[in-house]
C-alpha cells in the first residue's frame, strides 16, 4: 500500500485539555474543517466521532482515547483525542509515549487547571513538542493575555501568541468574538457567522488595531529571534524578515522546545480552527524531525533504528482495544521498517513470537484494512495473542527493546460478586479482558475473604468499568463500597537471621539466609538487591529468595497492605551442596522479611491527593472548613476570572462522597478535580483502628 504522505508530510498528534476545556469539540472541528466528516458532531448531543463509546456520550465526557486520520494540506496527520478526566490519565500517558506532537487546549476563561499541568509535565517526560488552542473566546470573561501569563507562571512555558482577537458590539453593546488579527501575515480573519467556520475572509488589519498589530508583530519577531540563531542573525543585521522567515524559526523553537505557538479561537462556533490546522502541519515535527529511536540490543548495549522503511522494524503496542467483532485489536506505533499482514514479529519485552493477521487504519470505532503500516505511522494490529501495553514488536533478525510505558498505581478498590454463582467464570474472564485494555486497572483476590478485588484511579473508574461489564460482557456484578489502596513501608533499618533446616519425606530441606530492611525513598517501590557472596549463597537460589521477599512484602505486616519504598538486601547466608532447594530458601526469605520488617517500625501510607475547587466567592469558607474537617492542607487560593480557585491537598479516604456534598453546599455552583499526589504516613490515631479492623 502507498503511503498516504511521506515521512516528513506526516504529523502524529495528540488533543490534549483538562475536563471541559474543549477538547473533543476542537477535535470535531479540525475534522469536519479537513473534511474527515461530513457533520458537526455535539458533545451535548453525543454525536461526535472519538467519543463513541455509549458511556462517554451519556456523561458528555471522553473516556478513551481515539484515534483517527485526517489530510490539511496534503500532510497526513494521525490523531489521537484523549480524556480531560484524571480518572484516565492512562490514556493521555500512553499517547503521549507515542506522539510526536501535541495540541494543548486551554478554556480562555479558566485558564491553566490541574489537569491542565498533568498533561503538560506528561509531554514534557516525553519531549513532546507542543501548540497552545486558546478555546471559548466567546465566553463571557475570556482573557487570553491572562491564560498566557499563566502558562509562563504555572507551565514555566514560552508561549509565543500569533494572533489579536478581533472583537465587535452587538446590539446591546457587549463584545462578540468576531476574528483574529494574524500577527506573522498581518491580516485579518472575519468568519461568517452564518455559516460558522465553513466561511471566512482575509482582509486588512482594521485601522483601529493596526498599530496594536504591528507593535506585536515586532515583539513577536524579538522573542522569537531569542531562541532561534537564524533569526536572530537577520534580526541584529537589520534584514528583511518575511512571514517565511518567521514560521521556519518558530517551527525549529517548537521542536526544540524553546516556544510554544499560541493559537485563539472558539471551536464550538469553529472559529480559528483553520488557523490551528496550519500551525499542526506549519510548527509541529514529523517523525524524521524527532529523530532515530533508541532502545537496547539483547546484549545490553545502546541500539539505534533510523526512522525509514528500510530499517529492521521496531514499533510499540501503546494500547489494547477489546473489538466484539475481531477480538483484540493492538495500537502500533511504526517507528522503524514496515509492519505487513502475515509478517512475523518478536514481542521481544517477552521474548516470545507473534504472528500478525490484519492490519487496519482506526477512524475512531471504524476500522479500514491496510496491507502495511509504515514507518513513522500509526495503526493497529489485528491476531497478535502476547502483546499489552508498552510491548515492543520488532524484526526477529535484529531485535531492539523500546522504552517501556510507566504507568501509576491504582489508589481505590471495590469488591466485586457476580449476581449468580454460574457467572463467576464469566465475570473473571470479562475481568481479565478489560485489565489488558486498562493498565492502571487492577485484579485481585482477598487472602482473607477469597472475595475478588477490583482496583482503579478513582470512584469514577471504576464506575465506568462496572458499566462495561454490563454492557459489553453482559455480566451482572454485585460491587461493594469502595476501598482505599493503602500500603505500609518501614521507618528504621533491622536485620534477621534465619536458618530454616527440616525433614520433608525422609530428605532434609536446608536454607539460610541474612537480610536487611530499610527505608527506601517514597515512590521508589520494593527494592531487592543482594551483596550475599556467591560461596555462601549460590546464584541459582537468588531468584526464590528474591521471590519470597516480593511474596511476604505483598501480604504486608501490619494489616495486610502491600509494602512498598523499603530496600531489602541479601547480606548472606549459606547452603547446603544437597540438601539446598529453591523451595525451602524462599521459605527462608519470606519468614526473615516478615520478621525483619516487624522490626524496623512499619507504619500505614494512605493515598494523598491534590484537589482543586472552582467556587463562588460567596462560598470559600464553607468550602475551606469542609476540606479541612476531611483533614485536608489547603496549599492556596486565587482569583480567577470572577470565582475563587482553592487549592490543596487531602487524603483520599475522606473524600468518598464529595462530590454530592459540594453540590449540595454550593447549590451546584462549585466544581473540582482530584488527581492522584503522593502517599504519606497516616496519622498513628488513625492506623492504629485500620490495623485493629483487619
Amino acid at each position: 500500500m502507498a503511503r498516504l504522505a511521506t515521512i516528513e508530510r506526516t504529523r502524529n498528534l495528540g488533543i490534549m485539555a483538562h475536563i471541559d476545556a474543549g477538547k473533543t469539540t476542537t477535535t470535531e472541528r479540525i475534522l469536519y474543517d479537513a473534511g474527515a466528516t461530513d457533520r458537526l458532531g455535539e458533545v451535548h448531543e453525543g454525536s461526535t466521532v472519538t467519543d463513541w463509546m455509549p458511556e462517554e456520550q451519556q456523561r458528555g465526557i471522553s473516556i478513551t482515547a481515539a484515534s483517527t486520520t485526517f489530510s490539511w494540506r496534503d500532510y497526513q496527520c494521525n490523531l489521537v483525542d484523549t480524556p480531560g478526566h484524571v480518572d484516565f490519565t492512562v490514556e493521555v500517558e500512553r499517547s503521549m509515549r507515542v506522539l510526536d506532537g501535541a495540541v494543548i487546549v486551554f478554556c480562555a476563561v479558566r485558564g491553566v487547571e490541574s489537569q491542565s499541568e498533568t498533561v503538560w509535565r506528561q509531554a514534557d517526560r516525553y519531549a513532546v513538542p507542543r501548540i497552545a488552542f486558546i478555546n471559548k473566546l466567546d465566553r463571557e470573561g475570556a482573557d487570553p493575555g491572562a491564560v498566557t501569563s499563566e502558562m509562563r507562571q504555572r507551565l514555566n512555558a514560552n508561549p509565543i501568541v500569533l494572533q489579536i482577537p478581533m472583537t465587535v458590539a452587538d446590539d446591546e453593546g457587549f463584545l462578540e468574538f468576531s476574528g483574529l488579527v494574524d500577527l506573522i501575515r498581518q491580516r485579518a480573519r472575519v468568519w461568517d457567522d452564518f455559516a460558522p467556520g465553513a466561511r471566512f475572509r482575509d482582509t486588512a488589519v482594521p485601522a483601529e488595531l493596526s498599530d496594536e498589530a504591528a507593535l506585536a508583530r515586532s515583539e513577536l519577531v524579538e522573542t522569537i529571534a531569542e531562541v532561534d540563531d537564524e533569526l536572530m542573525a537577520k534580526f541584529l543585521a537589520d534584514a528583511d524578515i518575511s512571514a517565511s522567515d518567521i514560521v521556519a524559526a518558530l517551527r525549529r523553537a517548537t521542536i526544540a522546545l524553546k516556544a510554544v505557538p499560541v493559537l485563539l479561537g472558539s471551536a464550538l462556533v469553529n472559529k480559528g480552527v483553520h488557523d490551528l490546522l496550519d500551525a499542526i502541519v506549519d510548527y509541529l515535527p514529523s517523525p524524521a524531525d524527532r529523530g532515530p529511536v533508541t532502545g537496547v540490543s539483547p546484549d545490553g548495549k545502546s541500539a539505534r533504528r533510523e526512522v525509514n522503511d528500510d530499517q529492521p522494524t521496531s514499533a510499540i503496542a501503546f494500547k489494547i482495544m477489546n473489538d466484539p467483532q475481531v477480538g483484540p485489536l493492538t495500537y502500533l506505533r511504526v517507528y522503524s521498517g514496515v509492519v505487513r499482514s502475515s509478517d512475523q514479529l518478536l514481542n521481544a519485552t517477552k521474548d516470545k513470537l507473534e504472528k500478525v493477521g490484519r492490519l487496519v487504519r482506526m477512524h475512531a470505532n471504524r476500522r479500514s484494512e491496510v496491507k502495511e503500516i509504515a514507518a513513522g505511522d500509526i495503526g493497529a494490529a489485528i491476531g497478535l495473542r502476547t502483546a499489552t501495553t508498552g510491548d515492543t514488536l520488532c524484526d526477529p533478525a535484529a531485535p531492539i527493546l523500546l522504552d517501556t510505558l510507566r504507568f501509576p498505581e491504582p489508589v481505590i478498590g471495590v469488591s466485586v460478586e457476580p449476581a449468580t454463582a454460574e457467572e463467576h467464570e464469566r465475570l473473571m474472564r470479562a475481568l481479565d479482558a478489560l485489565a489488558v485494555e486498562d493498565p492502571t486497572f487492577r485484579v485481585s483476590t482477598d487472602p482473607e475473604s477469597n472475595g475478588t478485588i477490583i482496583s482503579g484511579m478513582g470512584e469514577l473508574h471504576i464506575e465506568i468499568l462496572m458499566d462495561r461489564l454490563a454492557r459489553e460482557f453482559q455480566v451482572q456484578a454485585r460491587m461493594g463500597r469502595p476501598q482505599v489502596a493503602y500500603r505500609e513501608t518501614v521507618t528504621a533499618r533491622a536485620e534477621v537471621d534465619r536458618k530454616l533446616v527440616r525433614e520433608v519425606g525422609g530428605r532434609g530441606q536446608y536454607g539460610h539466609v541474612q537480610i536487611a530492611v530499610e527505608p527506601g525513598e517514597r515512590g521508589s517501590g520494593l527494592v531487592v538487591a543482594s551483596k550475599a557472596p556467591a560461596d555462601d549463597v549460590p546464584k541459582e537460589f537468588i531468584p526464590a529468595i528474591r521471590a519470597g521477599i516480593q511474596e511476604a512484602a505483598e501480604r504486608g505486616v501490619l494489616a495486610g497492605f502491600p509494602m512498598v519504598d523499603a530496600v531489602v538486601t541479601l547480606l548472606g547466608g549459606s547452603h547446603h551442596q544437597v540438601d539446598s532447594s529453591d523451595a525451602i530458601f524462599k521459605v527462608a526469605a519470606f519468614q526473615a522479611f516478615r520478621e525483619a520488617a516487624l522490626n524496623a517500625v512499619p507504619i500505614v501510607l494512605e493515598p494523598v491527593m491534590s484537589i482543586e475547587v472552582v467556587c463562588p466567592v460567596d462560598d470559600v469558607g464553607d468550602v475551606i472548613g469542609d476540606l479541612s474537617a476531611r483533614r485536608g492542607k489547603i496549599t492556596g487560593i486565587e482569583t480567577r476570572s470572577g470565582v475563587q480557585v482553592v487549592a490543596g491537598q487531602v487524603p483520599l479516604a475522606s473524600m468518598f462522597g464529595y462530590a454530592t456534598d459540594l453540590r449540595s453546599r454550593t447549590q451546584g455552583r462549585a466544581t473540582y478535580s482530584m488527581q492522584f499526589l503522593h502517599y504519606a504516613e497516616m496519622p498513628t490515631s488513625i492506623s492504629d483502628g485500620l490495623v485493629a479492623q483487619r
